[in-house]
């Protein structure tokens, strides 16, 4: 799944706690999804960092440090 659409459910996830209309049950297994939505857009925004290039005041372009 790409990064917008877990961070889009998400999202959703946490409206929909926030409401208070799911029941105890149904609330911990929208956290426990959640959870992993959390852990796969952070594998994916290291990545992107990881991709992500500096440029610096001269032009040169410089590898950004992990």
């Amino acid at each position: 799944m790409k990064f917008e659409d877990n961070l889009k459910k998400l999202e959703g996830l946490v409206a929909k706690m926030e409401s208070g209309a799911m029941s105890l049950d149904d609330m911990i297994k929208a956290f426990e999804e959640g959870r992993g939505l959390v852990a796969e857009c952070q594998k994916d925004l290291d990545s992107i960092r990881l991709r992500i290039e500096k440029v610096t005041k001269d032009g040169a372009v410089e590898e950004l440090e992990a």
